[in-house]
């Protein structure tokens, strides 16, 4: 009796599982889901750029146009000779392939066809491929590494396709309570609600005119401004438990509109202060050498507008986002599925400033220890 067989690497199954794949991920990950928007204008914290999926190249340049700051002519004086040239500002990311695989075994150890293999594969990396989308994102935008001890990437881990982790300028670094640096932090200087106020105050007054300071423009949903903070659960702890008069027993948390509450942002936030719509995730970076003694542990919410970082992907030969691989070993007893995509992460600097995201340092500890 005749039968459709799709084997291994069959071009049928590369492209249905690769575009499978794409869709997993994008469901899977924190970022994507919830911060992700297409294009350099798209009003969110990180914009996916589409230039190399269909173009040769390794690199791509985008460019920040500056405010004018010119003093305006009065009267009849004369223009000719004082008009103002414009401004730019050039960053750029640069793409590499990252590849991942998983070796189902042998024949009597499988005791599956080769069509459970594939889906039972395909769920499994798109959870590492989630992680891995996630962890990149946290480190860059927090221009480090960090001691977390659950990410899949190691702690001396500095970057990706020549896009190096950029730690965070002087312009755009917070601490908590009273520390003005990572040295006078203390374990009393935790995450609260005066942190964030400061935090949007900055960012409100940051830039623009002729400071040559990027301003960190905020996200735009539904025709309103607002920011996004994400920060560890032991900075939420400290938020939520903080009896301090003013601090979060004191307020009521800001409800979105109906039209709110279904953007993404909105999606498992905490609620929203001061325009601020708050998120915690435990892929926050942690420090454990702050203050004066190198031994204060630490974590660095960070406080997000328009373009924090950006993402671009370029296509690995099948017009998709992922490649899907698979093939036999061992005289085809066993069957390896491996996966591959083509991309780069970066956070955006312009004029050697960070353009849409700033750190909040803050004491961290583990309030059950």
């Amino acid at each position: 009796m005749a039968r459709t067989i799709v084997g291994l690497n069959d071009p049928k199954a590369v492209k249905k599982y690769s575009a499978a794949l794409a869709v997993d991920v994008g469901r899977e990950s924190y970022f994507t889901k919830r911060f992700m928007g297409e294009g350099e204008a798209s009003r969110t914290p990180l914009q996916m750029l589409p230039h190399l999926e269909n173009d040769a190249g390794e690199m791509i340049s985008y460019d920040l146009s500056m405010q004018l700051g010119m003093e305006p002519i009065e009267g009849d004086n004369i223009l000719e000779g004082h008009e103002e040239d414009l401004k730019f500002y050039t960053d750029q990311v640069y793409i590499d392939q990252m590849r991942g695989g998983v070796n189902t075994g042998g024949r009597m150890t499988r005791k599956r066809t080769i069509h459970d293999l594939r889906k039972i594969a395909r769920k499994r990396q798109s959870e590492w491929w989630a992680r891995v989308f996630d962890e990149l994102f946290f480190m860059y935008i927090s221009g480090a590494r960090g001691i977390n001890p659950d990410f899949i990437f190691s702690t001396s881990y500095s970057g990706f396709a020549n896009n190096s982790l950029s730690a965070p300028d002087s312009d755009h670094i917070l601490y908590g309570g009273s520390a003005s640096s990572k040295s006078t932090l203390t374990s009393s200087d935790k995450m609260d609600l005066t942190l964030i106020d400061k935090a949007v105050a900055k960012a409100s007054m940051m830039g623009g005119g002729t400071e040559g300071l990027p301003e960190i423009q905020p996200v735009r949903i539904n025709g309103e401004d607002h920011y996004v903070v994400v920060m560890n659960p032991w900075q939420e702890y400290d938020l939520r438990t903080n009896t301090s008069t003013g601090q979060w027993l004191d307020i009521q948390k800001a409800a979105a509109g109906s039209e709110g509450r279904n953007n993404p942002m909105f999606k498992g936030s905490l609620g929203m202060y001061n325009n601020v719509i708050l998120h915690q995730h435990k892929g926050v970076i942690r420090f454990d050498d702050y203050g004066s003694g190198n031994d204060v542990a630490a974590a660095r919410a960070m406080f997000m507008g328009t373009q924090a970082a950006v993402i671009a992907f370029g296509s690995p030969g099948t017009n998709l986002r992922f490649d899907w691989h698979e093939e036999s070993r061992d005289n085809g007893n066993q069957a390896v599925i491996s996966t591959s995509s083509i991309f780069g992460v970066k956070k955006c600097t312009f004029n050697s400033k960070d353009f849409g995201a700033m750190a909040l340092d803050t004491a961290a500890a583990d309030p059950t220890a």
